[in-house]
C-alpha cells in the first residue's frame, strides 16, 4: 500500500513520463517502425492544424471584443447604470524585490491617471526582509510622491526564513494579505465589498481598467464566486528587447487573448482581480508554491466544490519583458522564465489529489476537464515543436529503401508540406494582431524597425524550441526527479 506522500511522487513523476515517452517513443518509432511514426506524424500535423485554426479563430473573436470594449466610457457607464459602485474599495496589491524605482513609479502613476475615485484605493507594497533597506527607501518614495493620490499607502515587510514557505511572490502575498486583514477588519469594510487587485510590480494598468473592474464585479451575479482576468501585455520595453523576448512575449498575450475567448479553460494569470472575500475564505494565496497567480483560481475552485470560474476582462495591463542590459543575460532570463511557468505543472498532483478528497462535491466530468487541461497544455507545450520540426521529419530522413518505394512516403512530403503551409496561419495571424499593441515606437529607434518587427516572426519555429519546448521539458523533468525549483525572480530593466 502506497503512503499518501508515496501516491503524491507517483502524481509528480507522471506528466514528465508522457513527455519524455512521447519523445523517446518517436525516436524508436522512427527507427524501428518508421511507417508507422509516419503515419503518426500525419495524423499529428492534422490535428495541430485544427489547434491552429482554433487558435485564429478565437483571437479574431477575442480580438473584436477587445477593440469593442476599450471604444466605451467605462467609467460613465459605471456611474449612469450602477447604484452601488461608491460601496466598493480596492486594494492593490505591489509585491516588490528588489525592483528600481522607476519601474514602481510608472506603476504607481498609472494607478494615478485611472479613471476611477482614487479615494476608494488602498496600494500595498509589499517588500521582502532579503532587500529591506530597498524596500524602505521605495516605500518613503511611494509615500512622498503619491501618499495624497490615494486613499492609503501601506507597505508590508515579509520576513525571511518563515518556515513552511518558499521565498517568492506566492509567501509575500500570502504575509501581506494576512497583514491587509487585519487593516481591513479594523475599518469594518465587509468583505464582499472590497475588491482585491494583485498586479506585478512593473504593471502599468488601462485608464479605465478600474471603472470596467467595478462595472463587472457590480452587474456579476455572484462575484465573490469569480475572479477578473484582464489581457496581459509584455510591451512596457518590447522596443528595447531583443527579438526572442518580443515574440514570446506576444505569443504569451495572444494566449491569454484565446483564453479570454474560449473561457472553457481559463483560470488566473499573472496580474488580475477578485473578491476579497474569497481570497480569505481560501486561506489566502499559498505560501509554498510557485505558480501562484493560477494556483489561487484552483483554490477558490476547491473550496467552493466547483462552484467558482474566470471572468474575462478585454482590457489590457501592460508589463516589461525579461529585459537585460546584455543579450545573452536577457535570453538566459526568458528561459528562466518559460521555465517557472511551466513549473505549473505541480498543479496536476495537487487537483488529483485534491479532487480525491472532495469525493462526489465536485462533479467527475470537472475534475478530469481540469486535470486535461492542465497535463495537455504542458505535454503540448514541452512536446509539439520538437515533434513538428524535428522529431516530424526523422523517419523520412533514416526510413530504408523498403519504405522510401511505397507510396505513403513519396506523398507524404507534399501532404506535410500544405498541412504546414496551413499552419503558418496562425503565425501571419499573430504577426499582423501583434502590430496594434505595440506602443509608440520612441524617437531613438528608426522607422525601418517596423520592418523588423514584421521580420522576426520568422525565428518563431526556432524560438518554441529553444526558449519555450525546452524550459517546458526542464520543468517537468525537474518535478519528476523531485528537484524542486524555487521562485526564480524575473529581473526586469529598461532602457533609460
Amino acid at each position: 500500500m502506497l503512503t499518501e506522500y508515496q501516491k503524491y511522487r507517483m502524481y509528480e513523476i507522471l506528466p514528465g513520463v508522457t513527455v519524455w515517452g512521447t519523445l523517446i517513443a518517436a525516436v524508436v518509432l522512427s527507427f524501428t517502425q518508421p511507417l508507422w511514426m509516419i503515419y503518426a506524424v500525419i495524423l499529428f500535423d492534422i490535428y495541430w492544424v485544427i489547434r491552429v485554426i482554433n487558435f485564429s479563430f478565437y483571437l479574431t473573436i477575442a480580438w473584436l471584443r477587445f477593440y469593442r470594449v476599450r471604444q466605451i466610457d467605462w467609467k460613465d457607464t459605471m456611474r449612469h447604470e450602477l447604484t452601488n459602485w461608491q460601496e466598493k474599495h480596492h486594494v492593490v496589491f505591489l509585491t516588490l524585490y528588489k525592483e528600481e524605482w522607476p519601474v514602481v513609479k510608472t506603476s504607481l502613476e498609472s494607478l494615478v491617471d485611472a479613471v476611477y475615485d482614487k479615494e476608494k484605493f488602498v496600494i500595498v507594497i509589499a517588500g521582502e526582509e532579503r532587500a529591506k533597506e530597498q524596500y524602505e527607501g521605495i516605500l518613503a518614495q511611494a509615500k512622498e510622491e503619491f501618499g495624497d493620490k490615494f486613499f492609503d499607502i501601506v507597505g508590508t515587510l515579509h520576513p525571511k526564513d518563515l518556515t513552511g514557505e518558499i521565498p517568492g511572490k506566492g509567501s509575500n502575498l500570502h504575509y501581506a494579505e494576512r497583514q491587509m486583514k487585519k487593516y481591513i477588519d479594523k475599518k469594518q469594510w465587509k468583505h464582499e465589498k472590497v475588491i482585491a487587485t494583485i498586479f506585478d510590480i512593473d504593471t502599468i494598468c488601462h485608464i479605465q481598467y478600474f471603472a470596467y473592474l467595478t462595472y463587472l464585479y457590480c452587474t456579476h451575479p455572484t462575484p465573490t464566486r469569480t475572479s477578473f482576468q484582464p489581457i496581459a501585455l509584455y510591451n512596457n520595453n518590447i522596443w528595447d528587447s531583443p527579438a526572442p523576448l518580443r515574440i514570446m512575449s506576444f505569443g504569451t498575450t495572444f494566449w491569454t487573448f484565446t483564453s479570454l475567448a474560449r473561457q472553457d479553460a481559463l483560470v488566473t494569470f499573472s496580474s488580475h482581480s477578485m473578491s476579497w472575500k474569497a481570497i480569505v475564505d481560501v486561506g489566502f494565496h499559498e505560501k509554498r508554491i510557485v505558480s501562484e497567480d493560477s494556483r489561487i483560481f484552483y483554490q477558490c475552485f476547491l473550496h467552493y466544490n466547483g462552484d467558482y470560474r474566470v471572468t474575462p476582462m478585454y482590457l489590457p495591463v501592460s508589463m516589461d519583458t525579461v529585459r537585460d542590459d546584455s543579450w545573452w543575460v536577457s535570453i538566459k532570463n526568458l528561459y528562466k522564465q518559460q521555465r517557472r511557468w511551466a513549473w505549473g505543472t505541480e498543479h496536476i498532483p495537487y487537483l488529483i489529489t485534491e479532487f480525491k478528497k472532495k469525493g462526489k462535491l465536485i462533479p467527475l466530468w470537472k475534475k478530469a476537464k481540469w486535470v486535461f487541461f492542465e497535463w495537455e497544455g504542458k505535454w503540448s507545450w514541452a512536446c509539439v515543436a520538437l515533434l513538428i520540426t524535428v522529431l516530424g521529419q526523422l523517419p523520412m530522413r533514416i526510413a530504408p529503401a523498403s519504405v522510401r518505394q511505397s507510396a505513403l512516403f513519396f506523398n507524404t512530403p507534399h501532404l506535410l508540406q500544405i498541412l504546414m503551409t496551413m499552419a503558418l496561419l496562425g503565425m501571419v495571424t499573430s504577426a499582423i494582431f501583434s502590430f496594434p499593441l505595440l506602443p509608440k515606437r520612441p524617437e531613438s529607434h528608426p522607422r525601418h524597425k517596423y520592418i523588423i518587427m514584421l521580420l522576426q516572426w520568422l525565428l518563431l519555429p526556432i524560438t518554441m524550441i529553444l526558449v519555450s519546448a525546452i524550459p517546458a521539458i526542464d520543468a517537468v523533468t525537474h518535478l519528476m526527479f523531485g528537484k524542486y525549483l524555487g521562485f526564480n525572480v524575473s529581473q526586469k530593466k529598461r532602457k533609460l
